[in-house]
């Protein structure tokens, strides 16, 4: 029996229907079934920095992710993203960068709690997550990209993780005061290395997001400064986006060493719906898409990988290249005969585990 007729044949159990009959429709109905239940959760949606103002309105605005495109294809949960680009390091950039950041966690802010707190509300925890979910609202978490947002002042950490910020990203495109980047940035005066991992400020920088329970995100560093967070952190890290080099060799994914690296943590690695991380050369899909999380799930366990899209920051692939068309990737995983358990740690169980691993930390 192949792993579909099987996965039918497990869910058919309770239903008078033959697995010879089971029909595309059958096998999209139940489909349906398992992504209405489970809680689709998005760590990565890029916003603009006009985001929930009258030039943007995240209700129905032209976007990748608008509430009515997630609610009606299915995406419950995003963590909507305080960006600030790499920029040549010195004090008039980092506070500009600072005030930026500030902005979009005011624009988040005005999302959740004055234009739709109705239909979307904003998640300090894992247990509020799951507390929306179940009242029938969509969830906004937030997650800030780009540790150049602190500078060099470390207690900037606080002041975000009070604004509502759940993970950060440690570097972008371009080496910041916390350590190396995947892409060194020559306009900003990058060697290839420059830290040789994390920087002395980068430690420092692992451990308070340790103390305050903010999740440490290895995505876009280097791969020793990867190597050098995931084992340093007391809390589980995450990769909020990247793929796996095993598919796709590009320097934003992650090699098996640093898969294995990832799970000895306890981390989650979010493969990412991103066109040229997924496909050397772009032009990919959602069946090469799940080909990385099968990967990653055969190495490292489910227990240790989940989903995430990058939409609004250059995200997007046939199939999955809106909230919209959510679903597929359900449907597809459902192909590949993942069961409901599985998809559902997927699509959010595994990192509301790590979010509450980090809140436990914090504590």
């Amino acid at each position: 029996m192949n792993t579909l007729r099987k996965y039918l044949f497990l869910s058919f159990i309770f239903f008078p229907l033959s697995l010879q009959a089971a029909s595309e429709d059958q096998l999209i109905e139940l489909t349906r079934g398992i992504h209405d239940r489970v809680m689709a959760l998005d760590t990565h949606v890029d916003i603009p920095f006009n985001f929930a103002t009258s030039e943007h309105d995240p209700g129905n605005a032209e976007a990748q992710v608008n509430l009515d495109s997630m609610e009606t294809g299915g995406l419950d949960a995003a963590f909507f993203i305080v960006y600030v680009g790499q920029q040549v390091r010195n004090e008039d950039n980092y506070r500009k960068a600072t005030a930026d950041a500030v902005a979009k966690f005011d624009a988040i802010h005005r999302l959740t709690q004055y234009m739709y707190p109705d239909r979307i509300g904003l998640a300090d925890t894992a247990a509020e997550a799951r507390a929306l979910h179940a009242e029938g609202k969509l969830v906004a978490l937030i997650g800030i990209e780009n540790g150049f947002v602190i500078g060099k002042d470390l207690s900037l950490l606080e002041d975000f993780r009070n604004r509502g910020a759940r993970y950060m990203t440690l570097v972008h495109n371009g080496h910041n005061d916390i350590g190396d980047s995947a892409q060194a940035r020559p306009q900003f005066g990058d060697m290839e290395i420059e830290h040789g991992g994390l920087s002395e400020f980068g430690f420092q920088v692992v451990e308070e997001m340790n103390r305050l329970g903010i999740l440490v995100d290895i995505s876009h560093v280097s791969r020793k400064t990867m190597l050098d967070a995931t084992e340093h952190s007391r809390a589980p890290v995450i990769a909020s986006h990247s793929s796996v080099t095993a598919v796709a060799d590009h320097p934003r994914n992650m090699d098996d060493e640093q898969l294995l690296a990832l799970k000895e943590n306890g981390g989650v690695i979010q493969i990412v719906a991103f066109d040229s991380y997924v496909r050397e050369g772009g032009d990919a899909d959602v069946d090469l898409f799940v080909d990385h999380i099968d990967h990653a799930v055969n190495l490292i366990g489910v227990d240790h990988v989940g989903i995430s899209s990058d939409f609004g920051g250059g995200g997007g692939i046939s199939g999955w290249n809106d909230a919209l068309e959510t679903f597929n990737v359900t449907l597809e995983l459902v192909n590949r005969g993942y069961m409901e358990e599985d998809i559902s740690k997927l699509w959010s169980g595994n990192v509301l585990r790590i979010l509450e691993a980090a809140e436990r930390e914090a504590e």
